[in-house]
Parts: structure tokens; C-alpha cells; sequence
């Protein structure tokens, strides 16, 4: 392992799991972003994309039918239904792909990763350094 997947491993090692969730939102949102950003140049990297963020999506959605889940029931059922969402935006993109298709999925995935930062996390400097 050299330096700076040392310096990352220590950096996640210290964090929480709102902020690990908020980092990951982040970073698949970045990954779409820059798809959607250079679509010509990029746009075969779109299925690796949002499999990506469709199996982030899996699990936050997965954490929220757990029977110790401690967000209160209206919050479960919020993000149950954004994961169905992003499930079918996922399936209608790689159907018919189109970058204005990806905005929906980006900016839900940045603003729970807001949520979950709170000031934790400066998201510009997040999204820049993906």
C-alpha cells in the first residue's frame, strides 16, 4: 500500500457511518457528473456508473428495513422511496440513455449526502476531489 491509500485508509477509518454514506453519495455522484459533463467522450462509461450507485442505493435501502434501523419510520419509508426512484431512473437510463437523465440521480445523491454530512463535510471540495 503506498502513501496515499494509507492516508485514505486512515482518513475513512476515523469516520462514521453518516459520513462514510455521505462520501460514497458523493463520489457516485461525481462519477455521474462527469459522465454527464463529457457525455461523447464518456458515455460508455455510463453502465459501470450507475451499477455503482444502484448497489449504494441497494444497501442504504437494504440499512433501511433492518429491524434495529434508528431512523424514525417516515425517514425509512423517504428513502425507500427514493431507491425505488433511482432504481427506475437507473433501468429508463441505460434503456435510453440520454445525460439529462442522470441530473435526477446526481442531485438526489447530493443533497442526502448533505443531509447526512451536516458540517462534517464540505461538499464542494468532496465532489472536486473525486
Amino acid at each position: 500500500m503506498d502513501l496515499s491509500q494509507n492516508y485514505v485508509q486512515t482518513q475513512i477509518s476515523g469516520l462514521n457511518e453518516a459520513e462514510l454514506e455521505s462520501r460514497a453519495l458523493i463520489k457516485t455522484a461525481s462519477g455521474l457528473n462527469a459522465i454527464k459533463e463529457d457525455w461523447e467522450a464518456r458515455r460508455e462509461d455510463l453502465p459501470e456508473a450507475l451499477e455503482k450507485n444502484r448497489k449504494l442505493w441497494t444497501i442504504l435501502a437494504s440499512a433501511m428495513r433492518e429491524e434495529d434501523c434508528p431512523q424514525p419510520p417516515e425517514v425509512r419509508n423517504n428513502i425507500l422511496n427514493l431507491a425505488m426512484f433511482v432504481f427506475q431512473r437507473t433501468v429508463d437510463t441505460l434503456a435510453a440513455p440520454e445525460p439529462r437523465k442522470l441530473e435526477a440521480l446526481i442531485n438526489i445523491n447530493m443533497n442526502i449526502a448533505k443531509g447526512l454530512a451536516g458540517d462534517g463535510i464540505n461538499l464542494e471540495s468532496e465532489a472536486k476531489a473525486e
